[in-house]
């Protein structure tokens, strides 16, 4: 599920949210899941995963990570990015380019605190991505601090939100025969222009 918080009233940001009320009625799964590639400036490669896009507010889109994982750094080395969604319950893709930064503290202390216990025992205990011995190792650190649940009250500095602006939007529309409906909306001096695109 993604919160809406005052989203944009533009174009491509009430298309977005028409086809998501569509998914939603459709029962998708994981709905909010959405797959990011990032550039590695550093190892000249791309990367791309999924992350849990939690909110839309205003036209910043907002997602939770560990800032020392490699996608964290992925960001903060090349700080464009590309973003897709496939609903496969109503035949739509929609893809993005964007501008990603760190979120505010607000938002990620405001975040954070309305987490449950166990995710935030993670926060702390996990060093994403980085090698580790054993899965019994990473339940290990994990109920080391579970029983010290004063050391998570606080969100941890190296954990929390980024937000990425879109500057293109392309909806794509499954249809028979591969007639597929292919629109864009691209920010361009300051407003959005909207074309269709051949299938």
């Amino acid at each position: 599920m993604i919160n809406f918080l005052n989203i944009s009233k533009d174009a491509p940001h009430k298309k977005f949210v028409e086809y998501y009320k569509l998914a939603e009625s459709a029962k998708q799964n994981l709905i909010e899941a959405a797959s990011i590639s990032s550039f590695s400036t550093s190892k000249n490669e791309v990367s791309a995963r999924y992350v849990n896009l939690k909110y839309i507010k205003e036209n910043e889109w907002i997602f939770f990570s560990n800032y020392e994982s490699p996608k964290s750094i992925d960001f903060l080395e090349h700080n464009k990015i590309a973003v897709s969604f496939l609903w496969d319950s109503i035949n739509v893709q929609i893809r993005m380019k964007a501008n990603i930064f760190k979120s505010s503290n607000e938002i990620s202390d405001n975040h954070y605190r309305n987490r449950s216990l166990e995710k935030n025992i993670l926060a702390h205990s996990s060093n994403q991505s980085n090698q580790i011995s054993s899965y019994d190792k990473v339940l290990e650190k994990y109920n080391l601090l579970k029983s010290d649940i004063k050391k998570i009250e606080k969100r941890p500095t190296n954990w929390g939100g980024f937000s990425f602006i879109p500057y293109y939007f392309e909806f794509w529309k499954g249809h028979k025969n591969r007639l597929n409906i292919r629109e864009s909306f691209s920010f361009e001096n300051k407003k959005w222009i909207k074309k269709f695109l051949e299938p």
